[in-house]
């Protein structure tokens, strides 16, 4: 506990849950973890009720995640029952190609994209003891230029293609090269 917020501070969880609700496009989410139920319920909620018919969710975590993998795995059960096929949510992990094939690559970010329009990096994982116990620190920037700018620059290392490979309308980069 610290005094001068003795109750706590959840302003990450704030930053995610408004940014979240206010997506329009897409949204991109790239954790070690995926188990917190305030996250869960409005991601939930957007892909019941899309704010747009080619509305797209993002998921990148690691295929084995260190701990909480059954609760990573029940939330992702989850978004893919309300998903119901409809080819809004994309749930990924990383493979780094070797020699004997390709390695999975621990994702360990905690980055966040919305409509280009917010983002967010830091230490917390997308988790309760995180976003409620743990003393973390992201920042959030509402820079449309820096945001597409990060997404793109990821994307493109992710999907091992040039900057300019990757379609600038993240709704194109997702259906072309992401799902195949």
């Amino acid at each position: 506990i610290y005094a001068a917020v003795e109750l706590g501070d959840f302003r990450i969880l704030e930053s995610y849950l408004r940014a979240l609700k206010a997506a329009e496009r897409f949204i991109y989410i790239e954790n070690q973890f995926l188990w917190s139920p305030e996250i869960e319920a409005v991601l939930l909620d957007k892909l019941a009720s899309p704010p747009r018919p080619d509305f797209r969710l993002l998921l990148v975590t690691p295929s084995k995640p260190s701990s909480g993998a059954d609760d990573t795995r029940g939330m992702l059960g989850e978004l893919i029952g309300a998903d119901a096929d409809s080819g809004r949510l994309l749930a990924c992990t990383l493979f780094a190609r070797s020699e004997h094939g390709a390695d999975p690559v621990y994702v360990h970010a905690k980055v966040a994209i919305v409509d280009d329009n917010w983002l967010t990096l830091g230490s917390a994982n997308l988790n309760e003891h995180s976003l409620f116990n743990d003393t973390e620190m992201n920042i959030v920037t509402h820079d449309p230029g820096l945001a597409r700018h990060t997404r793109l620059r990821l994307w493109a290392e992710h999907l091992e293609l040039a900057i300019d490979e990757v379609p600038p309308d993240p709704i194109e980069a997702i259906d072309e090269l992401w799902k195949p």
